[in-house]
């Protein structure tokens, strides 16, 4: 069997097997930074995470740099001493290496304390964006909700079966009113005028790195 004929077949199995399913089952899909981006005020995170890195994580790296100079100068100063006490030796010496695992990987530890200062920050947001679309889902009967980010470009899903819109309405957040009409077209609303068929994509937020 020749490899183009085996590759078409293969996709008509799959065709057919994913059209079996959409049958057989109602599937949404959703994205939960572009409902986040929708709040009134979300902008204001940013400012508070520039404040806590200028100033909570610049003053923890400065103690930290503090620390392990003032550490590093008494060890050396009381080295023939320690070397005497093997306990006390390997715990000045396990003290100094930890304080300069943290200080070479600074960067590291900064972003992860960035990104767990942002998600708890969002964590109300999410909250209520989670009891959203449990909510939507049970109203509308949505049997599979798939993330935005997963569809196949090659696929073009319905905008009624777009979840971020339901559960931005359910929220009562404001959405760009082509987005409302479109989808007021595609849930057998009233038609509107020069609404495109399919709703333009709601930007998410940029994620602090």
């Amino acid at each position: 069997m020749k490899k183009g004929f085996l590759f078409a077949a293969i996709l008509f199995v799959a065709a057919s097997f994913n059209n079996t399913i959409s049958a057989q089952s109602k599937i949404g899909y959703f994205e939960d930074q572009s409902v986040i981006a929708l709040f009134p005020g979300i902008q204001k995170i940013d400012t508070v995470l520039r404040s806590y890195q200028q100033d909570s994580l610049q003053d923890e790296y400065n103690y930290t740099l503090k620390d392990y100079q003032v550490k590093d100068s008494i060890y050396r100063k009381d080295s023939v001493d320690l070397s005497k006490r093997p306990k006390a030796l390997q715990m000045a010496t396990d003290d100094l290496n930890r304080l300069k695992y943290k200080l070479i990987n600074w960067q590291q530890y900064s972003q992860q304390a960035m990104e767990q200062k942002q998600e708890a920050l969002l964590l109300p947001y999410r909250q209520k964006i989670a009891a959203a679309l449990a909510e939507v889902i049970r109203e509308q009967k949505y049997d599979f909700v798939l993330k935005q980010e997963s569809l196949s470009p090659y696929t073009n899903p319905s905008i009624a079966d777009n979840l971020t819109i339901r559960v931005a309405m359910k929220l009562k957040l404001a959405l760009p009113k082509e987005v409302e009409e479109a989808f007021r077209v595609a849930t057998g609303g009233a038609p509107a005028s020069k609404a495109p068929a399919t709703a333009p994509a709601v930007k998410a937020p940029a994620k602090k790195g």
